[in-house]
């Protein structure tokens, strides 16, 4: 089994699982159904049961999962039995919001260095992480093995950074800013803005009228 083989819109669904899961964990529930799960999340039952076949059996027919094994299986599969070190590129009111969630560490993702070119903003902390130059970014990717760059810098700025942490040596990058991004295909890229999102909604909610 090859990971790009799986369908993006099932590791998705699989990261709301596992979520889901933690959940009932924290209730004290110890096994679920397909049927449960999907109503849980707000999918069919059939579509739960298809994104788990991609990655073998983890349930007994007729009686379901074991809220744990599953969930433990998950983490597995998306990559959260481990941790993954992270940068975030750009000090503004977007990046010091990412830079204190704490939903990443929850989740494994630890923000090791947080860097800008705004004089104002280098020194200041944020958390546990004080930002820095961004002269620095090479040697912080390099001595935290750092893998993950996050970017919420201006769109104008968004390609030069995203080719300083490409040289630097990240894998992958998430990129909050509304440039399109050119990467190699080696570099795994999630774009998020924010806008479009919107854009979304009000698209629904004009439809639904």
């Amino acid at each position: 089994m090859k990971a790009y083989k799986i369908p993006e819109a099932t590791v998705m669904r699989l990261s709301v699982y596992s979520r889901y899961l933690y959940q009932l964990m924290d209730d004290g529930v110890k096994s679920i159904s397909s049927d449960e799960i999907a109503r849980g999340v707000g999918v069919s039952s059939a579509q739960v049961r298809k994104d788990l076949a991609y990655f073998g059996e983890f349930g007994t027919r007729g009686v379901g999962y074991k809220v744990d094994v599953l969930y433990g299986h998950l983490m597995k599969i998306l990559g959260l039995d481990r941790s993954w070190n992270a940068i975030i590129i750009g000090a503004g009111k977007l990046g010091s919001a990412l830079a204190l969630y704490e939903g990443f560490n929850t989740r494994g993702f630890i923000i090791r260095a947080v860097l800008d070119n705004d004089p104002e903003r280098i020194g200041t902390k944020l958390g546990n992480v004080e930002v820095e130059k961004l002269d620095v970014l090479a040697e912080r990717v390099q001595e935290n093995n750092i893998t993950i760059g996050i970017v919420t810098v201006p769109a104008s700025a968004a390609q030069e950074v995203t080719d300083k942490l490409i040289h630097a040596g990240v894998k992958a990058i998430l990129n909050f800013s509304p440039r399109v991004l050119k990467v190699p295909n080696k570099i795994i890229l999630r774009n998020v803005d924010l806008s479009v999102n919107l854009e979304v909604l009000s698209f629904n909610i004009n439809f639904s009228k």
